[in-house]
């Protein structure tokens, strides 16, 4: 009888080891990894904060690019570039299929979705017009307007399809890329202009920025537009939107959420960063064996890192679960998810700090900052939310502008103050 009730014990333990985790800590899953997306978001932007345009996607259109800050140009753009953009849009996949089952088991309706989606659209369309061009709440708002609709659809089948929207932007890019040859000469001359502008225009852009108000508010207003139709149709819809649709996929596996095993995860590390990675890396070299010029590197030469970041990106996913599922770095662990649980407040928080850095309403140093430098000002930024971010959740229920968006979501004034 004892060796039976031993045994009936351990049966127990086994079931119980095998449960999926409880909802506080599968919450706190998506809130690390989303504190890691929100801050990594950052080694890429800053370059777009910081300098002319152009230099964010032709390294060689601005600034130094030997010694230093070459080597950092090398390291943002195999680990930040589009990583952690790919988590963000991933997460924000989960998100609309979390948000679906709560409001489901609360009796609202689909309208408090779109009610969401309403007022995420609005901020998006302020933060970009009136404090930073490069904003991609706008995209995001847009996107979840159509994925809503697959939130019910099954895992392997939202994987299917965000991976034929993900393509979309390829065939795309690939149809221009070698139809070059083709075009008009003066169409030839325009992306090359783009690509590498002239002294004088790049000039123009950094007395924009420096300049008065009213500069830097017409400059920042036709960007955030071009972002905001050219860009949407040619990348952002198509790349942000499958990336929701796997998002989803991936939150019902439980892949999100720390269900795996730790196993699972060491292995989708392993295996997505030993095939991404040789990509992105192959993509530099085969960049700068074409001399960077827009005939290959804008169009061709761009599909290297644009997939090989999602297995990056898994690989920082698979990371980051294992982070949760261990017993230490409770210091970290909280830090993070602080930040996550303010995604949206440091976000634009990271965009008025850097507006004030570099635009002329500030100190103006925007095209004067070299990549090392831009390196510093990220550690310092990222440091200040880390400690900030926990301290003011032990105060309040929510960011400030998670509070504005919630109470602008449920028509009705949120508590605020703990």
């Amino acid at each position: 009888m004892v060796h039976y009730r031993k045994k009936l014990e351990k049966h127990k333990t086994a079931i119980s080891i095998a449960q999926p985790v409880d909802k506080k800590k599968r919450i706190e899953s998506l809130d690390i990894l989303r504190g890691f997306a929100i801050l990594g978001i950052l080694i890429m932007n800053i370059q777009s904060f910081s300098m002319p345009e152009a230099a964010y996607l032709n390294p060689m259109a601005y600034g130094d690019m030997t010694g230093i800050n070459k080597w950092v140009w090398i390291f943002s753009h195999i680990f930040g570039d589009q990583k952690f953009m790919t988590i963000f849009s991933i997460l924000f996949g989960a998100g609309i299929v979390l948000f679906s089952e709560n409001a489901k088991k609360k009796g609202k309706s689909v309208a408090l979705h779109y009610r969401r989606t309403f007022w995420l659209l609005i901020i998006g369309l302020i933060h970009a017009h009136l404090i930073w061009h490069g904003d991609i709440l706008v995209a995001y708002a847009l996107c979840a307007s159509f994925v809503y609709f697959f939130r019910n659809v099954r895992p392997r089948t939202l994987l299917t399809i965000g991976i034929v929207l993900i393509a979309i932007h390829t065939i795309l890019y690939l149809f221009m890329g070698f139809t070059i040859p083709k075009w008009p000469p003066e169409a030839i001359e325009q992306i090359k202009h783009s690509w590498i502008p002239y002294a004088e225009d790049i000039q123009f852009e950094i007395d924009s920025f420096t300049g008065s108000l009213g500069q830097q508010l017409h400059k920042r207003s036709s960007i955030a537009l071009f972002m905001e139709t050219a860009v949407f149709l040619l990348i952002f819809l198509w790349r942000a939107g499958g990336l929701m649709l796997i998002g989803m996929a991936f939150y019902k596996w439980g892949i999100l959420s720390a269900k795996k095993s730790v196993r699972f995860y060491s292995k989708g590390f392993l295996i997505s960063w030993t095939i991404g990675l040789p990509i992105v890396i192959y993509g530099i070299v085969e960049n700068y064996r074409h001399d960077w010029t827009v005939e290959y590197s804008m169009l061709i030469g761009s599909q290297f890192n644009y997939w090989g970041s999602l297995f990056v990106s898994f690989g920082f996913i698979s990371l980051i679960m294992i982070l949760v599922k261990s017993d230490g770095n409770r210091w970290i662990k909280n830090r993070l998810a602080a930040v996550g649980q303010m995604a949206l407040t440091n976000y634009i928080m990271q965009s008025i700090i850097c507006v004030f850095l570099f635009y002329g309403i500030g100190l103006g140093l925007f095209g004067y900052v070299e990549r090392i430098w831009q390196t510093a000002i990220v550690l310092g930024i990222w440091l200040i939310q880390l400690m900030w971010s926990s301290p003011w959740l032990n105060k309040f229920h929510f960011g400030p502008f998670e509070w504005v968006w919630r109470s602008l979501t449920y028509l009705k004034i949120q508590p605020f103050r703990k």
